[in-house]
This record gives C-alpha cells, sequence and structure tokens, in this order.
C-alpha cells in the first residue's frame, strides 16, 4: 500500500511540474488584468478597457487549459506516451462539466491505468504497430470521455444544486456556522464545483441585499494562495525551488482573489494541502463574519478593498487566514520531514 501510495504521488508531482508555468502563466495575466480594471458594482469592470480584456482572455486561456494539461502528463507518467491522448481529453472534459482540478486529477489517473489495462489486452501481430498511436488512444478516449460525461458528470451536476439550496437554507441560521462551512467549501477544490458553489452563493447574496456573506466568501477566497505562498516564505528550508517559485506566483494570484494559485502545492500532496487551506480558509471567512465586513462586488481579496465595509477587519481576516494556513503546513511539512529522518 505504501508503494502504491509513493508512485502516485509521484505520478501527481509529474503532472504538477507541467501544469505550474500554465498556472503561473494564467494566473498573473489575469490579475494584472484585475488590478488595472476599474471596479464596477459586479466586480472588475472591462467594457471600456479592450487592452484588459485582451490580456485577461489570454490569460483565461492559459488557465483553461491547466486541467487538460495536469491530467495529460499525469496519465504520461502512468502510462507514457499513448496516455497522454485520453488524458488531455479527460481534463479537458473535468472543466467542461466543471469537476475542476480534483477532476483533473481523478481522470489523468483513470486515464493512466485505463491505458495500462488495454496494453496488457492480446492482440493480433498486425495491429501491434498501430496499438500505441491510434487504437489505444481511441478506445481509452472513448472510456474516459463516457466516464467523465455519463459518470462523474451527473453526480457533480446534482451536488452543485444540492449544495445551493442547502446554503439557501443555512443563510437564516447561525453567522458562524455559515462562515465555516463557506470557508471549507471555498479552499476545498480551489476553482471547482464545491468552490464555485460557495462563491456563487455569496454573489446572489448580495442581490439580496446581504454583503456580509460575500465578505466571508471574499476573504476566504485568497486565502489558501497567500498562505501556501507565506508558508514558502517562512519557511524556506522545507521547500524545493520550484516551490518556492511557486510560493511567489501564488502571492501575486492571492492578493488579487485567484483561490488557484494554491492548486500546484494542492495537486502534488492533496491529503495534507487541502485541510491546511481550508482551516487557513475557515479562520479567514469566521473573522470577516464576525466583524461584520461587507462586499459589495462579487470578488474576492485585497483587490477588492474599495467596495468592502469594515475594511480593517477585512484585511485582518484575510492575515489571520494566510498565517494560520502558513504555520499549519509548515509545521505538517516539519513532521513529516522528522519522521522520515527517524
Amino acid at each position: 500500500m505504501k508503494e502504491f501510495i509513493v508512485k502516485h504521488k509521484q505520478y501527481l508531482l509529474s503532472g504538477v511540474s507541467f501544469a505550474i508555468p500554465f498556472i503561473a502563466c494564467g494566473g498573473i495575466l489575469i490579475a494584472a488584468a484585475i488590478a488595472f480594471a476599474p471596479m464596477g458594482p459586479t466586480g472588475p469592470d472591462f467594457s471600456n478597457s479592450p487592452k484588459l480584456k485582451l490580456i485577461l482572455d489570454i490569460g483565461s486561456t492559459s488557465f483553461k487549459l491547466m486541467l487538460p494539461v495536469l491530467a495529460g502528463y499525469i496519465s504520461y507518467a502512468i502510462a507514457g506516451k499513448p496516455g497522454l491522448v485520453a488524458g488531455f481529453i479527460g481534463g479537458f472534459l473535468s472543466g467542461e462539466i466543471n469537476a475542476g482540478f480534483l477532476g483533473a486529477l481523478l481522470a489523468g489517473i483513470l486515464a493512466g491505468h485505463i491505458v495500462n489495462l488495454i496494453k496488457t489486452l492480446p492482440v493480433p501481430k498486425i495491429l501491434k504497430p498501430v496499438m500505441p498511436i491510434l487504437i489505444i488512444p481511441i478506445i481509452s478516449s472513448l472510456a474516459i470521455g463516457l466516464l467523465m460525461l455519463k459518470v462523474i458528470g451527473l453526480p457533480i451536476a446534482n451536488f452543485m444544486v444540492f449544495l445551493g439550496e442547502w446554503l439557501k437554507g443555512l443563510s437564516a441560521g447561525n453567522a458562524v456556522v455559515l462562515a465555516v462551512l463557506l470557508g471549507a467549501m471555498i479552499a476545498f477544490d480551489m476553482g471547482g464545483p464545491v468552490n464555485k458553489a460557495a462563491f456563487f452563493f455569496g454573489a446572489a447574496m448580495i442581490k439580496e441585499g446581504n454583503a456580509f456573506v460575500m465578505g466571508s466568501v471574499a476573504a476566504a477566497i485568497c486565502t489558501p494562495p497567500l498562505g501556501m505562498g507565506l508558508a514558502t516564505l517562512l519557511g524556506r528550508k522545507m521547500w524545493n525551488e520550484d516551490e518556492k517559485e511557486a510560493g511567489v506566483a501564488a502571492l501575486g494570484m492571492g492578493l488579487m482573489g485567484i483561490t488557484e494559485g494554491a492548486i500546484p502545492f494542492a495537486a502534488s500532496d492533496p491529503f495534507r494541502v487541502i485541510p491546511c487551506i481550508m482551516v487557513g480558509s475557515i479562520t479567514a471567512a469566521v473573522v470577516a463574519m464576525l466583524g461584520k465586513a461587507q462586499d459589495h462586488a462579487p470578488h474576492g481579496g485585497p483587490i477588492v478593498l474599495p467596495v468592502v465595509d469594515n475594511k480593517i477587519i477585512y484585511i485582518i481576516a484575510i492575515l489571520c487566514g494566510a498565517f494560520v494556513t502558513a504555520i499549519l503546513m509548515n509545521l505538517v511539512k516539519k513532521i513529516i520531514t522528522a519522521k522520515k529522518g527517524a
């Protein structure tokens, strides 16, 4: 079992190493566009800024490519070149069905193992030369496509509807409980369906005249990338050079409210990173809710400060969440390192 886990962690790291440039490029371009765009009532307004909109579109394209690249190279690490096509298709479909980066991780792993399974099938000698370039890509792509569209996609869609209705039922209840749930959801899949359910709920509540919910969501949104970037600064010796570079990019994305900046860390070590960033985002959301921070624009991070009420509390909430994430993450890293050295 331990060998299985170690192998799959290496597969994930392989996919992450190829995806990081796409995340960094897309995140920085999107952050730059948002930073210079005027803030309208519904977030950054690009209607009179065609050049900034162009930069935003290019950055968004890089982000969209991130999921196929992540899944494609996870599959490649498992099955070699024959796994690329199914992996890329699975990753692309993960974006189409709003399964996010967790869906892409699953797609990459499934695609790689499906390809390896097909490789073991007995075939006539005449077909062997075309197996890796034709037969395997076609069969594996059909298999992963059917899984993503017919098996994984429907439950995710139903889950999204359930989450939306569930949050509506909670909105009139305990504000702290709601903040805890929203903070956890925002960090859980960093731009995936659970994150978006929390975000759109917060945005919908602005229209209902309740900007407190979006205040909590907005503080939680930027905490994962800021926290992970801060962790690489506070514990330099515990992080490798690639992780330090990803940390710098994460800080920039966090300032602009781009949760996806934490994906390189979560994708390479999901079982340790995701709980840490969830605790940090919960902290930020709860502090913002208790301090009655209100965000009147459907966006998050320090970039929306001009449209936030109780600005000092909002900043304190973000700082608390980021430091909790960083300290917790480095503590976990330290414990793991100590165990390996023992």
